[in-house]
């Protein structure tokens, strides 16, 4: 493939595809998302990575999310974005958000991980440089500090607004308790928080159980849910065995014991769901977190434009029955499947 062909994007990309405003603001994202965590890194040719951000753009896809340490290896999907957005998508800027997050390990000592502010400034200015912007349109603190005040880290988001290098800002994984004392604080410091990015799916619910996603709408702070799949668990490829190529099946992924026969059984029932409702799995998993009006975005990692090109159908079917409703509950309890390592080490008693 030659990479330096000029791009044209489809001039009908956005006719189709759904756009929610993001809580109480301007601001409005597709319906779906496109993220850039395990799947674009230097292990995927550019050529693959290029394909399938052509393929979201043209559908109407105009979010982009990324984070600092995304690849493998760390900052390698930020250069990989960078190099299509300089051959490709330049043109288009101001008709793309593109995000990226900073609060795990980046780099080596006391000031590559964690929340702080010299970590946090320090970081926005790698991800710039790797992907080639001036600025992001939404930068996010990626996880709750317990060992830096919130208040620094808030202040960090403040001022990477103030300096010109994010637009808006948001924060992920922050249970109700620290959302609410987050919001505080950035308004003090005259900068909304946009948006909160937590997981939820079928299968992992917290952000309903914990009371998040009512705090978030009282607090007109927008949402968009990441691993809608639960990391692909919500689809066909787990109803009978765990593939060598799925990401249970990756070494240092999430482990594929989770996947027993009860949780078998649930995906065999909303397989049935999905079917007649003429929907894969994966449409089914990503319409149920869409229901949710406040839920400006479903996020999703793929790895094949096919992939992404089935998700996509998921915005032509987003209303449920009440017996739909009820039958989904009755095959997707929460099973609460430690799906992220490092949720066993997180202290703060707000996180999921």
């Amino acid at each position: 493939m030659n990479l330096i062909n000029e791009y044209q994007p489809h001039q009908g990309r956005y006719e189709s595809m759904p756009y929610r405003t993001v809580g109480r603001s301007g601001l409005k994202l597709p319906a779906i998302s496109v993220g850039l965590w395990q799947n674009f890194g230097f292990d995927v040719p550019l050529s693959v990575v290029r394909s399938i951000l052509h393929t979201a753009f043209d559908h109407g896809i105009t979010h982009f999310d990324l984070a600092n340490n995304y690849g493998p290896p760390y900052g390698s999907a930020e250069i990989q974005f960078g190099q299509v957005y300089q051959r490709d998508f330049r043109p288009f800027r101001d008709e793309m958000i593109i995000s990226t997050k900073a609060g795990y390990d980046m780099w080596p000592g006391p000031y590559g991980n964690g929340g702080s502010r010299k970590y946090l400034l320090s970081s926005l200015d790698q991800s710039l440089s790797r992907m080639q912007l001036d600025y992001v349109d939404i930068f996010y603190s990626h996880r709750v500090d317990p060992e830096t005040p919130l208040e620094e880290t808030m202040g960090a988001l403040a001022t990477a607004v103030h300096q010109g290098k994010a637009l808006y800002v948001g924060i992920s994984s922050y249970g109700p308790e620290l959302t609410i004392e987050a919001v505080s604080i950035l308004k003090q410091l005259g900068v909304p928080c946009l948006i909160h990015q937590p997981s939820y799916s079928l299968f992992n619910r917290w952000i309903e159980t914990s009371g998040l996603l009512e705090t978030l709408q009282s607090l007109g702070v927008g949402a968009i849910a990441f691993s809608p799949l639960a990391q692909g668990l919500l689809t066909d490829k787990y109803l009978h065995q765990v593939p060598d190529q799925s990401r249970a099946g990756a070494p240092g992924s999430f482990d594929s014991s989770l996947i027993t026969a009860e949780v078998r059984s649930s995906l065999a029932g909303l397989k049935m769901i999905a079917d007649e409702r003429g929907q894969s799995m994966a449409q089914l998993a990503i319409s149920w977190v869409l229901r949710q009006s406040s839920v400006a975005s479903a996020l999703i990692g793929v790895r094949s434009e096919a992939q992404l090109l089935d998700a996509i159908q998921a915005t032509s079917s987003l209303q449920f029955s009440s017996e739909e409703l009820t039958s989904i509950e009755a095959y997707s309890r929460e099973f609460e499947l430690n799906l992220w390592a490092e949720s066993s080490n997180r202290t703060r008693q707000e996180m999921p």
